[in-house]
């Protein structure tokens, strides 16, 4: 409502609003062609290449891209963020792909591609079935959307597929690391290995809290083993057995941090330009870059590597 009553009211330049995009900035749009312009920047921008990405990326993608808009700086109308909330609820999947987002203008290709069938353009998946999206549209009585000014935008630049993918790792990092710790304490009983590496006072005096999470864990697990008890005819361990709790410990470290900059962007409002009505601002900036992500997730595949490699 503020952005259509500012657009009655004025006629300057709002950067993909009523202007061109990139190096067409500076072209103006006349206003009975602005929502023309949100649909072509939708399809223009459908282009992404390879296999589709998995149903339960989709779906995560979906509830991002209604969460981004809901927190009221986007200037979407309502009616765009149901229709994104009805697909979610009917499992109506877009066909998204997995080539094509370079991240540094957010994730242009995949949203494109997840944003067609509210135009009744694209594929969708139902029941697991593939149909064209006027099909399913069709099919659950919804009538195709027509853009808003700002709308095409809102719903293309963010960093909803890589923060899906990102979310959905941190949860499947979490599990591994549990589950690394169970191999091992399984393997050190086995082996009959030494239990001193896993002393809470070891790890007091270096003191990275995965490290003593980890060999607490350990210390639970192999609470009452007649094997972990026994006297031990070695000194000590490989490094395999003896570093566990470094080396898991540095692993949950890393994925706790990268966990830290999933749940920020989970919170934040990452299309562009940003409308802020309370203060009568638009502002073209740079929130959709995908730089604090990139760098996380990066971290991450080292960190889970690393479980492997021990």
């Amino acid at each position: 409502a503020y952005l259509a009553d500012r657009l009655k009211k004025s006629d300057a330049p709002i950067y993909g609003v009523n202007t061109g995009f990139g190096s067409l900035y500076d072209k103006s749009i006349a206003k009975k062609d602005l929502a023309q312009l949100q649909k072509n920047l939708v399809m223009s921008h459908a282009c992404g290449s390879g296999d589709p990405v998995p149903a339960d990326i989709v779906r995560a993608m979906l509830v991002l891209k209604v969460q981004n808009m809901a927190f009221g700086y986007s200037a979407v109308a309502p009616a765009t963020v149901r229709r994104l909330i009805d697909m979610y609820n009917a499992d109506v999947l877009p066909v998204v792909y997995e080539r094509g987002s370079l991240g540094a203008s957010g994730d242009l290709a995949p949203l494109a591609h997840l944003c067609l069938p509210l135009l009744g353009l694209g594929e969708v998946m139902v029941g697991g079935k593939r149909m064209p999206s006027a099909q399913a549209l069709k099919k659950f009585g919804w009538k195709p959307l027509e853009l808003g000014p700002k709308e095409g935008l809102a719903l293309l630049n963010g960093t909803q597929f890589m923060n899906a993918y990102a979310a959905l790792l941190v949860l499947k990092a979490t599990r591994l690391a549990q589950l690394a710790d169970v191999i091992g304490a399984i393997s050190l009983d086995a082996y009959d290995g030494r239990i001193e590496p896993f002393h809470a006072s070891i790890h007091a005096v270096r003191p990275h809290p995965g490290q003593a999470v980890v060999a607490g864990r350990f210390r639970e697990l192999l609470k009452g083993s007649g094997l972990i008890e026994r006297k031990k005819a070695h000194v000590q361990d490989p490094y395999s057995f003896r570093c566990i709790p470094q080396v898991h410990g540095a692993s949950r470290d890393a994925i706790a941090y990268v966990e830290r900059v999933v749940e920020r962007e989970l919170e934040s409002v990452t299309d562009n330009p940003t409308v802020f009505d309370d203060e009568d601002l638009i502002i073209s900036a740079g929130n959709f870059h995908g730089q604090p992500l990139a760098l996380a997730l990066d971290f991450l595949a080292i960190a889970t590597a690393e479980l492997g490699s021990i």
